[in-house]
């Protein structure tokens, strides 16, 4: 099959062919219909998330299960599915507690072990697989547990980007944050995650949704998504004006992943209330945080990871909202374009003009 292969990083992608095996235990093979392009496979790209090497990047796809492994139950030959990294055993605490987006053993689930054959190899050397995935291919070999069976009615190409931009997003209001009907929120930063968190917040009720980014088509398509005000980050000092605004939010979003961006964020809430952080910094990043605003003023700070959600539970929700008119997804996708155009599209994203690429496979 073809695939998507970084071999060194910084660096761009290489459009190869690749051998996969078959699957084996829980383990289910997927016919790649669309996969989206986002950021986090750019930090790979630029060298700022490291990961071993060679290795297939792309992480949010959709498709049709072509084979699966003896112990597969979740899903069968000729389900539309979507994949998510969130793997998870079902049985350790984390998982028996409801927490299956931090399963314990969640990183031994993304790959065999050693002694197993790898499931892409390029020649002899195995390939790394993002996310347990590597989904910049025509085929993906995964874990049973990262793979969601979904409504065949529901566009692939859309449903791609439910994987990990609108599961992150509307799951951080929803799961992560918990917003209650009537609060304030902001949300800085409005790329694919961005908007879902607009959204996600428009779902639930929040009172209002104020968006923050630096670029004024993004700040457009906030307005779309359900925000209430839009601040221009280029043409004023962002926590100033969102003071100005409400006098402090009951909930701040970080969907960049920047220590600026997070510590404005910290700023812009009232005392007593929480900033989360949903965008994924690079691997060195360390934040400077007010000791005086975190005691005195008991503010609080949360990451959120894949909005703390639940994908067996939470993806075939998301797309009934979608089939049902209550969730907006067709306006994310900013070009459709194959996998050689990879690099072109992450061109594209750093350069601030999309919001998300899918490569659609035939």
């Amino acid at each position: 099959m073809r695939a998507a292969i970084i071999h060194d990083a910084p660096g761009d992608l290489v459009v190869e062919d690749v051998a996969i095996d078959r699957p084996i235990d829980r383990e289910v093979l997927i016919r790649t219909r669309a996969s989206g392009l986002c950021h986090s496979d750019l930090h790979v790209m630029d060298g700022l998330l490291p990961i071993p090497l060679p290795a297939a990047l792309g992480h949010e796809a959709a498709g049709v299960v072509e084979a699966i492994g003896p112990d597969v139950t979740s899903v069968a030959p000729g389900d539309h599915v979507i994949t998510c990294i969130t793997h998870s055993c079902g049985s350790c605490t984390e998982c028996l507690h409801g927490r299956t987006w931090i399963c314990e053993r969640r990183q031994e689930l993304m790959r065999r072990g050693a002694d197993a054959t790898p499931r892409l190899r390029l020649g002899d050397r195995p390939v790394f697989q993002l996310g347990g995935l590597g989904a910049f291919a025509e085929q993906v070999l995964a874990h049973e547990s990262s793979v969601v069976a979904i409504d065949p009615a529901m566009p692939l190409d859309a449903a791609s980007l439910i994987g990990c931009a609108v599961l992150t997003g509307v799951g951080s209001a929803i799961n992560g944050a918990r917003i209650r009907p009537g609060e304030t929120v902001v949300v800085i930063g409005c790329g694919g995650i961005g908007l879902n968190i607009v959204q996600g917040c428009r779902l639930v009720g929040a009172g209002r949704i104020i968006a923050v980014d630096l670029e004024v088509t993004k700040l457009e398509a906030a307005k779309g998504f359900g925000a209430t005000d839009i601040i221009d980050a280029s043409t004023c000092d962002p926590v100033e004006a969102v003071l100005d605004l409400t006098g402090g939010v009951d909930v701040a979003f970080e969907a960049i992943g920047l220590t600026a961006t997070a510590e404005q964020a910290l700023a812009m809430i009232r005392p007593g209330r929480t900033a989360y952080l949903v965008g994924v910094p690079p691997a060195t990043s360390t934040f400077a945080l007010s000791g005086t605003a975190l005691v005195m003023q008991a503010k609080g700070i949360q990451g959120l990871f894949m909005g703390n959600s639940s994908p067996a539970v939470e993806m075939p929700l998301l797309v009934d909202h979608y089939l049902n008119g209550r969730l907006e997804i067709d306006r994310l996708i900013s070009a459709r374009i194959t996998l050689d155009e990879v690099n072109d599209g992450y061109e594209a994203l750093r350069s601030g003009g999309t919001l998300r690429s899918v490569i659609v496979f035939d």
